[in-house]
């Protein structure tokens, strides 16, 4: 027969008096029973305090009293002789387990060298920004110093006089190919920028044979979907646009040889990057910005702009830009977040201007198309400005 609730209730209650008097019979009320008789009870340790230093020291924040201190003053030491041993006045402040604080002055302003620079009120491009954690605008200036100062250890020289059997066209036509690559699996820009970089920087330390070019240009592109997208492709996606001219084991192994080439260091500062910087300081339209991204994307296929600093680049395609749409020149606040004036960013503009007049090859048509649509404003479509006349606007 079922017990009712009642009765269950009751007979729980019984089982648990009957367990307290148990315990109390053999080692009385409230004593928990050791492993071993003959030993004592080990000692209650806390998660973790043995093992750090939690509870030994502490740092007084500025303002807040001390509760652990004694309010009631020590009396004085005396000597065997009965006099008094005076205490010396100390400026920093002990606590009960004589472990020394910081003094507050101290925690109130950080160290020199982590102060950071103060920017003036009307080159604050950042400020708009103050409230949305996720642009990082108070650290937005110190990392585009910081990639700057980066481009010391990424500079590029003549790579191609070290190469046997490639040349400049060569790899002008495998860039426009990861043009195509990049549109087809619709990669961030960063992407194909961070490729270009390092099969230039492998070029630049390892020469290869003519047949390889591709697969160097494909693991590069792989390593840099891994770096830069959120879903990167897959090994096999890449197997299949080379038209299975590679298998897994080639690729992989080419993969693995840009890694150690390069000393596992793919952070390379891009042009890309400092170019949105750029044209967000200048408060440019996407119609001119998109101009000045046509102009960065063809530089990647010139192997001599390919030596310049990325930072100085991108600098002068949103100069040229500026002037061919007629949106004023190099403004100072350009000026403060770049770092170049207008003499230094000057001689590349020209060089890109230079660049973007040659007349284009039938198999190197994959930038030009691309921004000759509509959705990049056609901007390919648009003329260049007069030699003399960007040369006079420039040396003004």
């Amino acid at each position: 027969m079922p017990f009712t609730r009642g009765k269950r209730a009751q007979a729980r209650v019984n089982a648990k008096n009957k367990a307290k008097e148990n315990t109390n019979e053999q080692g009385g009320a409230g004593v928990k029973r050791t492993a071993s008789p003959s030993q004592e009870a080990p000692k209650k340790r806390v998660a973790f305090l043995n093992l750090t230093n939690a509870g030994k020291s502490r740092v007084r924040l500025p303002g807040r009293k001390d509760s652990s201190k004694k309010k009631a003053k020590a009396a004085p030491a005396t000597s065997e002789t009965g006099a008094e041993n005076k205490v010396p006045n100390v400026d920093k402040d002990e606590n009960e387990e004589g472990i020394v604080l910081a003094p507050a002055e101290v925690l109130k302003a950080p160290p020199a060298h982590l102060e950071r620079p103060q920017i003036p009120a009307e080159f604050d491009v950042d400020a708009e920004n103050r409230d949305d954690c996720m642009m990082c605008p108070e650290y937005a200036k110190d990392i585009f110093d910081y990639l700057k100062s980066r481009e010391e250890k990424f500079t590029l020289h003549d790579f191609m006089a070290l190469q046997p059997t490639i040349n400049a066209e060569m790899r002008a036509i495998l860039v426009d190919w990861l043009v195509e690559v990049q549109e087809n699996f619709q990669l961030y820009h960063e992407t194909l920028y961070l490729a270009v970089k390092l099969t230039d920087h492998f070029l630049a330390r390892t020469a290869i044979a003519r047949d390889t070019l591709q697969l160097l240009g494909s693991a590069a592109m792989l390593i840099a979907c891994k770096f830069e997208e959120r879903n990167p492709p897959c090994l096999d996606d890449f197997l299949y646009i080379c038209d299975d001219t590679y298998n897994k084991e080639e690729f992989l192994s080419m993969e693995s040889c840009i890694f150690k080439t390069l000393g596992y260091d793919i952070g390379i500062p891009v042009a890309y990057s400092f170019l949105r910087r750029y044209s967000k300081c200048a408060s440019v339209g996407m119609d001119t910005l998109t101009l000045a991204r046509y102009y960065c994307e063809l530089s990647l296929m010139d192997v001599e702009l390919a030596q310049e600093r990325a930072s100085l680049l991108a600098a002068a395609c949103l100069f040229l830009a500026l002037l061919t749409s007629d949106l004023g020149g190099w403004s100072p606040i350009l000026e403060f977040h770049s770092g170049y004036t207008q003499l230094e960013v000057g001689p590349v503009v020209l060089r890109v201007r230079s660049m973007v007049a040659r007349p284009p090859k039938s198999n190197l048509m994959a930038i030009r198309e691309k921004y000759a649509h509509p959705v990049f404003f056609q901007v390919a479509q648009l003329p260049l400005m007069d030699v003399d006349v960007l040369e006079k606007m420039l040396s003004t």
